[in-house]
This record gives structure tokens, C-alpha cells and sequence, in this order.
């Protein structure tokens, strides 16, 4: 399973999403427009992302824009397995 396909699931479990989250494509918008999507969630997606891919997310790597869409989180993903961050 790609990087993507891990993420979305991640995202539709976490945030228990169900069908609505069939339709999340890599330009879907997260924070403001998925009400589920609130502060506590944010820390429990980032607490699913560690345990999932194995990667300690420092306060000061996460930011509102590895939020934006659901490409954004996955390229924040992508550039902590690469260890680019």
C-alpha cells in the first residue's frame, strides 16, 4: 500500500469518517472544511501517523499547511520517512 492509500485510511479511521471519506482525493482540503477535523483530532491523527510509520513528530515540525489537504499530510509523511524534516 502506497504512502497515500496508508494516510487516507489513517485519516478515515482516526477521524472515523466512514463512507464520507471514499471521496478524500489528494486535493481534498482538511482543516476548515472536515468538521471532525478540531485540535484534539490534529493530536490524534499525528499520535496515529508515529505509531503507524514509526517517526516522533516534534512540536515545532507540525504546522496548519501539513494540514491544508490531504496531499499536504502526506507529503509532511513523505518528507519524515525520508528524513527530510
Amino acid at each position: 500500500m502506497n504512502t497515500f492509500n496508508q494516510v487516507k485510511a489513517l485519516f478515515i479511521q482516526t477521524l472515523q469518517l466512514g463512507n464520507r471519506g471514499a471521496n478524500l482525493n489528494i486535493d481534498s482540503p482538511l482543516l476548515g472544511a472536515i468538521p471532525e477535523l478540531d485540535s484534539m483530532a490534529v493530536v490524534n491523527i499525528i499520535t496515529a501517523l508515529e505509531e503507524q510509520f514509526g517517526f516522533c513528530v516534534e512540536d515545532d515540525e507540525i504546522s496548519a499547511e501539513s494540514f491544508a489537504t490531504l496531499g499536504s499530510l502526506v507529503e509532511f509523511v513523505t518528507r519524515k520517512l525520508d528524513g527530510s524534516i
